[in-house]
């Protein structure tokens, strides 16, 4: 991953230190942590029950124990929010509430349309309506400063990946056996590379290529949030990355279960594919229950292989981005354990943590008991934050951004990941 080109010498920093209470990876764990431990006292977490075929029963989408349900859950998780950041946020907690409770509605409005049959049948996520809904917002409605003070992209979403951590059993991991390990190995590094010299290529920066690479080599969004973060990257192009994996899945997870099947590939193969290949665990689902039971199972776990080495790449990424500053200015800090624990995502630290617990300290019953609140929690968090990321996305400025170049990186990389892929599924699961 060496680095060759020029770069300017960069002034000494003057910020203020990075403290705790103002560094989002440490607040999302201490956020987090709490809710995931209420679970396990015997939270019972209120989550709407949503199913409905058309207009005719979209009535019950609002039921009275449905409207007790987003209220109390969206009540518990804003002020518990507003405690957590109000330290960093100051005066503007307060207008943080009402931001907050119109990003939730438009979270909880995603989901109550992903649960329609016919969407459901189609397998799109309520991620893509999160986005969509708040898209919709930023470019129909005015968005206020109340309101923005409320988008709080990174911190949502980092709090959804340490609780879903607590999903990420090792147990799992290993019944994908030799196989799954084996080709989630080989399709990380091989993809990161190609993508990333792609990137280099098509004269993208290196900082765009890093958030691209990780995002289509390893599970999309959670792994681009965490390669921003180890390189402490723009959160303009972070937006930028995660628009462009969820604009790319929906196609993905329409097209590729046909063509397991027009290609007759077996559902081991085809289940390898698509959890070699699908950006989000629930793509994944959506796709693999397409093809068959046992396809669902090889894909969930062979994106759970994957899943599990956001923290390994997260990791690396620190190291050698702190190498390379170095390399390329000699003013950079020089890349001491300090510096490189400075540049590592803290929040992937709660999401190691909350899988070894739910691995190997917790009685697999209670493991099972909470799965569902667990679940329906992390759904909650990364629905909100897919609605501030639209909120706070301008699709004229993404279109401008690097003239289109990252985009077709992305795209490019994608291509490869989708042929390299089916290549190892095949290879390794042809007679599974």
């Amino acid at each position: 991953m060496a680095d060759t080109s020029p770069a300017p010498a960069a002034p000494p920093s003057t910020a203020p230190p990075n403290h705790w209470w103002n560094n989002e990876d440490w607040l999302a764990v201490i956020a987090a942590v709490p809710l995931i431990a209420a679970v396990l006292y015997g939270w019972k977490v209120l989550l709407p029950s949503f199913a409905w075929t058309g207009m005719g029963d979209a009535a019950s989408l609002v039921s009275p124990a449905n409207l007790q349900a987003m209220g109390l859950t969206s009540i518990i998780l804003i002020v518990f929010a507003a405690v957590v950041l109000a330290a960093s946020l100051g005066k503007k907690v307060l207008s943080f509430l009402p931001g907050a409770v119109i990003v939730f509605a438009l979270a909880w409005l995603a989901q109550a349309i992903t649960a329609h049959s016919q969407i459901k049948a189609l397998g799109l996520e309520y991620v893509i309506f999160s986005l969509g809904l708040g898209l919709l917002w930023s470019h129909l409605l005015p968005t206020p400063p109340w309101l923005m003070s409320a988008v709080r992209t990174e911190f949502f979403i980092k709090i959804g990946i340490v609780i879903l951590g607590a999903g990420m059993l090792f147990s799992d991991l290993l019944k994908a056996g030799f196989p799954g390990l084996v080709q989630a190995a080989l399709v990380i590094p091989v993809i990161w590379h190609i993508t990333f010299r792609l990137a280099r290529w098509l004269k993208v920066d290196d900082e765009f290529g890093v958030m691209l690479s990780t995002a289509v080599s390893i599970c999309g969004v959670s792994a681009a949030i965490a390669a921003c973060g180890a390189i402490q990257g723009d959160k303009k192009k972070l937006s930028y990355v995660t628009s462009i994996v969820l604009l790319c899945a929906v196609p993905m997870m329409i097209l590729m279960p046909w063509l397991v099947k027009w290609m007759h590939l077996g559902e081991a193969v085809g289940g390898a594919w698509l959890g070699g290949t699908l950006d989000t665990s629930g793509s994944v689902l959506a796709a693999t229950e397409m093809v068959g039971e046992t396809a669902s199972k090889v894909g969930t776990v062979v994106k759970l292989s994957q899943n599990v080495l956001i923290g390994i790449a997260a990791f690396f990424i620190s190291v050698w981005w702190t190498m390379r500053e170095r390399g390329t200015n000699p003013d950079s800090p020089k890349p001491t354990v300090g510096v490189i624990w400075e540049r590592f995502p803290k929040f992937v630290l709660g999401f190691i943590a909350a899988s070894l617990v739910f691995s190997f300290a917790l009685d697999p019953e209670v493991v099972k008991a909470t799965a569902k609140p667990l679940k329906g929690l992390r759904e909650v968090w990364f629905a909100a934050a897919f609605v501030c990321i639209g909120l706070e996305t301008r699709l004229g400025d993404l279109f401008k951004l690097g003239g289109g170049r990252p985009a077709l990186a992305f795209v490019g990389g994608q291509a490869v990941n989708i042929l390299w892929t089916l290549l190892l599924a095949w290879l390794l699961f042809r007679n599974a």
